[in-house]
């Protein structure tokens, strides 16, 4: 099946927030095909997690709709909720349980029965065979990572939500973690993600979305908008060699730092 004809899993329209006076997202709108690879991109400050908490249903915008396999957010958010898997660069585990308590609680949030059998293999699944017993607080840092992806998977989602999912990793730790995240993506998920790492998002992401100022910048394959900017003067000016994504996307944004 080519992209065209794959199903639509999540559909962002017209999308606005605001706090206050400020507007954080103002009319985004894209989609994610199932089985496709995802890339949320721009500077802090952009939109990014505003965006984020409003299709995981923790925020409810201004205008605009999220539907998610047909399913509107605001419609229906317990049927979404079941559609989704999480991971944040902040667990909010319950730090003093044992990391099968905290699976085989999460499994059952999720309306599953899952044996101790099934838990400790898919925990063997991850390479966490011999830390069952340990609390969550104890995992090293790729430990934790590892655990919280398959808890966010523990339910088969139709789309997996990912905030900055390699960040602190080292390269070992963060080949594993794309393996297992391209096992969901052959298992019919999508995923969404956000990432600073410019060369990443152009070596794994189907496709991205620039944004700031909570708007759509740009929008395509890495390589299409590669293409298609590499003679804007704009990214010219901060292109050394080669036009890469990053150079892209800074020639968008800009060259300053956001705080």
């Amino acid at each position: 099946m080519n992209e065209a004809e794959r199903p639509t899993v999540l559909e962002v329209q017209d999308l606005v927030v605001r706090y206050g006076q400020q507007t954080a997202v103002d009319g985004l709108s894209f989609s994610i095909s199932r089985g496709e690879i995802f890339g949320l991109l721009g500077p802090n400050g952009a939109g990014k997690t505003t965006t984020l908490s409003v299709i995981e249903g923790l925020r409810k915008p201004d205008s605009g709709r999220v539907v998610i396999d047909g399913v509107e957010t605001l419609h229906a958010p317990l049927a979404v909720k079941a559609k989704l898997g999480v991971q944040l660069q902040a667990s909010s585990f319950q730090s003093e349980l044992t990391i099968e308590q905290i699976a085989r609680l999460y499994a059952g949030l999720y309306g599953l029965s899952l044996p101790q059998r099934q838990i400790r293999e898919r925990l063997a699944d991850v390479g966490l065979q011999q830390e069952i017993t340990k609390p969550f607080k104890k995992l090293s840092g790729g430990q934790q990572q590892r655990f919280s992806l398959m808890v966010a998977t523990i339910h088969n989602p139709s789309i997996l939500l990912l905030d900055e999912p390699t960040a602190g990793l080292d390269p070992q730790s963060r080949r594993q973690l794309w393996d297992r995240i391209e096992g969901s993506r052959k298992r019919g998920g999508s995923i969404l993600l956000t990432t600073h790492s410019m060369e990443e998002a152009q070596a794994v992401c189907d496709s991205v979305a620039i944004i700031d100022h909570g708007r759509l910048q740009a929008f395509g394959a890495p390589k299409d908008l590669v293409a298609m900017h590499r003679d804007d003067p704009r990214v010219q000016a901060v292109a050394h060699g080669d036009v890469t994504l990053e150079d892209v996307f800074i020639g968008l944004t800009g060259s300053a730092i956001r705080d």
